[in-house]
């Protein structure tokens, strides 16, 4: 396939009056941009007409690409089949409402010339009800930064661009197209975060509410493993379990002491059954971290996975 400069990569879920605005928008900026491009649309399972819209724009203009979905799968599925089939250097995502603007593109262009492998989006000034929407996101992007070390005011905000080498390379599933910038965090990408606009939505509704913020902490817990422990699960469960193990030991050898030297009755203490329930689990948690190493040694090893990316390979030549 022939390669291309940009790569616009757009989830559509019920969309239908969004889209033909959208197109125009995007072409509008694009064209000026002297660069060559193809915008995907991926049609995440729509009731609507958004599919037939689709197809029809990609009839008519040979830069526009349609990927259907049989179902919804959600925005990180359609993020990820759209950066399977890019064939940009850069690509670029964003959301298909209007709320994220075109005209940022080019913002979003200049800070990756500048050496950056992801540029993020920041609605600093954000046209969403506060309640059900901005507060928890606040939260939300405040946790992930504390949590990943990768500080950035607006996780949520889908108007990002990636370099394809850095975009390619990440394995996520399930709902972590918001941790993008943290995964990409192993591999050594530089990343930053530009403002960008933000407009109130005209059409349709959101998808999204309170309740994804809830979702957003379950899986901060996965990324946080991912990002720290991913090559060195013993680590976690190895460390949580020594310490379970040897705080249930000294408490059962303080039992014993006290049977042993005062005489006393330790059958019917509490403390007994704790110190042995902590034994127990601080073992279980140990196996279960070698266990994981195994599995992960397997996981590396049969699919000759290396746990680092090579950016660029300089030799001297005989």
């Amino acid at each position: 396939m022939k390669k291309v400069d940009l790569s616009i990569v757009i989830p559509v879920y019920n969309e239908e009056e969004n889209l033909p605005i959208l197109y125009e928008k995007l072409k509008s900026v694009l064209d000026k941009l002297g660069k060559s491009y193809e915008i995907i649309f991926v049609n995440d399972g729509s009731t609507d007409k958004s599919w037939e819209i689709i197809k029809q724009l990609s009839e008519k203009d040979p830069t526009v690409v349609g990927v259907n979905f049989r179902r919804n799968y959600g925005q990180t599925a359609a993020m990820s089949a759209g950066f399977d089939i890019a064939r940009g250097d850069i690509i670029i995502t964003m959301d298909a409402d209007l709320q994220n603007d075109p005209e940022d593109i080019p913002k979003l262009l200049e800070k990756v010339n500048e050496g950056y492998d992801i540029v993020s989006g920041w609605r600093k000034n954000r046209k969403d009800a506060f309640i059900s929407r901005t507060l928890p996101s606040r939260i939300a992007n405040w946790l992930i930064s504390k949590v990943t070390g990768v500080h950035l005011h607006d996780y949520g905000c889908s108007l990002k661009a990636y370099k394809a080498d850095i975009a390619k390379k990440l394995d996520y599933y399930g709902e972590m197209h918001r941790f993008l910038p943290a995964l990409a965090k192993p591999y050594g990408a530089k990343i930053t975060e530009i403002v960008v606009k933000h407009h109130p939505r005209l059409y349709g509704k959101s998808k999204y509410g309170i309740s994804r913020t809830f979702k957003v902490i379950l899986d901060l817990f996965l990324v946080k493993f991912l990002l720290d422990y991913r090559t060195k699960p013993l680590r976690v469960f190895g460390g949580t379990g020594l310490v379970l193990f040897f705080i249930g030991f000294f408490s059962l050898l303080y039992l014993v002491s006290l049977k042993l030297f005062l005489g006393h009755d330790i059958g019917n203490r509490p403390l007994l059954i704790f110190g042995t329930l902590l034994v127990l689990s601080g073992i279980q948690l140990i196996s279960t971290g070698i266990v994981a190493e195994l599995i992960t040694r397997t996981y590396y090893e049969s699919q000759n996975k290396r746990p680092y990316f090579i950016k660029e390979v300089v030799r001297k030549q005989d």
